[in-house]
């Protein structure tokens, strides 16, 4: 792979950054459910949390898209204090 996560998916960087985030925060929910199901009784069904997978994972990809400008400013504004 020469290029790229960015090129390769035809973004830039911070969208490609946000759907990255969305997808872990998406993977987070399927473990967890998966987890509680393996240790004690199913919590929801296959579809439910297929569902509730997508809404947290669009919903930390959008927080991530919105925040990220604001948390690398104030990053950089920490490190010159």
């Amino acid at each position: 792979m020469t290029g790229s996560l960015s090129a390769l998916f035809g973004l830039e960087a911070r969208a490609t950054s946000a759907l990255l985030w969305g997808i872990v925060g998406c993977l987070s929910v399927l473990v967890g459910v998966q987890g509680y199901t393996l240790l004690a009784a199913p919590l929801v069904t296959i579809t439910q949390a297929l569902v509730l997978a997508l809404l947290v994972g669009f919903v930390v990809a959008g927080g991530a898209y919105v925040l990220e400008p604001r948390l690398a400013a104030w990053a950089a504004n920490r490190t010159t204090e």
